[in-house]
């Protein structure tokens, strides 16, 4: 998957078309998705209303999990999206991809290391927000880096690099090597004819669907860490 990229100045900022346009379809797929199950709310949940409440039920047990609190229910909405548009970007791949003059207009979003340490950064960065918001600058730092012994900062401040690398770089590692194998079984499928044609075909299915699988469960561990994050800043250690 050695595509290229479409970068295109707008008011002399560049823009990276084949990173941006995967995003902003995403997201669109996300708002008029959510848009249809949320429209008609009864107060006997039926048919779609149930998935909307399926997913928001799922989200905010994740939230539970790591801040059992009622301080963690404001962020419902906050980890109900960030799933919401991780799933979609992690299948948006297996179910659509354009390619023109090598470069990759239509693909998953997260497949791409930029938008998921985007990701990353804007969640770290909430996070250290929530933080100072709640204990103020001094208490911030003295919670988050010298609690609970001041001897550990270096390993506290090291830590803030990790949590940055490993939460973009396993949702990017993930999705990206399963779009990989997706392409090499297809051009495996098209070498050799019949020949190789014909098994291609179930493995490209089996591939797809453990793919399905992953993107599922990295959405899942994304949000999951990114309340794990929150946690860490806005509670006492």
């Amino acid at each position: 998957m050695n595509e290229g990229a479409y970068v295109q100045e707008i008011f002399g900022i560049p823009f990276n078309i084949s990173n941006d346009l995967p995003g902003l379809l995403a997201a669109i797929i996300v708002f008029f998705t959510m848009f249809w199950l949320s429209r008609k709310i009864q107060l006997k949940p039926t048919g779609r209303q149930n998935v909307l409440e399926w997913i928001i039920d799922f989200t905010n047990s994740i939230i539970k999990s790591t801040m059992p609190n009622k301080e963690g229910s404001q962020f419902g909405l906050l980890i109900f999206t960030l799933f919401s548009f991780i799933f979609v970007s992690n299948q948006l791949g297996l179910m659509l991809q354009v390619n023109v003059n090598n470069v990759a207009y239509i693909k998953s979003p997260t497949a791409d290391a930029m938008t998921t340490m985007t990701l990353a950064f804007m969640v770290l960065l909430f996070a250290h927000f929530l933080g100072v918001k709640k204990f103020g600058f001094k208490g911030y730092i003295k919670n988050t880096y010298f609690s609970p012994i001041p001897f550990l900062l270096p390993i506290s401040i090291l830590e803030e690099f990790t949590n940055f690398l490993t939460l973009a770089l396993r949702l990017y590692g993930n999705i990206y090597s399963g779009e990989v194998l997706l392409k090499l079984i297809y051009e495996f499928g098209k070498s050799f004819g019949l020949i190789s044609f014909i098994p291609a075909i179930p493995l490209e299915l089996i591939w797809q669907a453990f793919s399905v699988f992953i993107g599922s469960i990295q959405a899942y561990v994304f949000v999951t860490l990114t309340m794990v994050y929150i946690s860490q800043k806005i509670e006492k250690e």
